[in-house]
């Protein structure tokens, strides 16, 4: 049986201790607040710290860097090297150009190792849901599912996903270019709260909401109406929630949308709490709030 590894950059969210438990190799980015020194996520700085500094350094935005592809090249290498190939699942190409680095970092060993067996995947997602897509391939991988058959399915499955989530301001979105000045300037006089699905890569608006218990709310009742659209099961699917700073708020929120999806028969061991790593963060803020589904490869 050809042997193959799981490798994501770090959009995918991963506690150093998952990705243990998982047999996933995580390329992190670099993240920054004085746009000079940059230290890698989750390795050098961690995530919750990341947070804190957010919040305590209000009005500050902070920067992150991609991997290069010295990065995805030292990653790769010790399993070529040994003859185990590399699947290699990278955040959406629309919000980074993490992929392109991994593909080059591809080329540059392939002129070595001409017989290595890589394949680099945008997931056309990120963040928690790219989480569960890099999941979706590690069990196929544990399962021996072959190397071809693991991109084919982890590639048919990305489509299906969506992130219905929220923010607590919209200066991260407005700062980023992810929204225009205007939308921005009338949110924040009018207090109105934007609703947004991330999908095929990038994000959309959904409408607004006034205050942030009703856009909650919003998002919930997003996620039904997606679930009802495509005749989802849980078996089937599987769906998670991402919070930044606040996981008591994700914690209720879970526990109301549960309820809401009661004729599901989902329990909360089954929608696990992620949090959201810098490489989105720093778009959307300490406050960002969602709710992630993706079908099972």
């Amino acid at each position: 049986m050809e042997k193959y590894c799981i490798i994501s950059d770090s959009s995918c969210d991963f506690t150093p201790e998952f990705a243990r438990e998982q047999g996933v190799t995580v390329v992190p980015f670099y993240v920054s607040f004085d746009g000079v020194n940059y230290k890698k996520e989750g390795q050098e700085f961690g995530i919750r710290d990341f947070y804190q500094e957010m919040v305590d350094r209000k009005g500050e935005y902070p920067k992150t860097s991609l991997p290069s592809v010295q990065d995805y090249a030292d990653a790769f290498l010790p399993f070529v090297q040994e003859g185990t190939g590399v699947v290699c699942i990278c955040i959406s190409s629309k919000f980074s150009g993490s992929v392109q680095s991994a593909m080059n970092a591809k080329e540059m060993i392939l002129e070595e190792y001409p017989q290595a067996r890589i394949a680099v995947i945008d997931a056309q997602v990120n963040t928690v849901l790219q989480g569960l897509l890099v999941q979706e391939a590690a069990k196929l991988c544990r399962e021996q599912v072959p190397f071809d058959a693991c991109v084919e399915r982890i590639e048919a499955i990305r489509e299906s996903g969506r992130i219905f989530f929220t923010v607590g301001s919209i200066d991260y979105l407005q700062h980023g270019g992810r929204i225009g000045k205007l939308a921005g300037t009338a949110a924040s006089v009018l207090g109105i709260k934007p609703l947004i699905t991330l999908k095929e890569g990038e994000i959309f608006s959904s409408g607004v909401a006034r205050g942030r218990k009703k856009s909650l709310e919003k998002i919930i009742e997003m996620t039904k109406a997606y679930m009802k659209e495509r005749s989802v099961t849980k078996e089937a699917y599987r769906l998670c929630m991402g919070f930044g700073y606040d996981c008591e708020e994700a914690r209720e929120l879970r526990s109301v949308l549960v309820r809401e999806l009661a004729d599901y028969g989902l329990t909360e061991e089954e929608i696990p709490l992620v949090q959201i790593g810098a490489a989105i963060a720093v778009h959307t803020g300490p406050y960002a709030v969602g709710i992630g589904i993706i079908k099972r490869a």
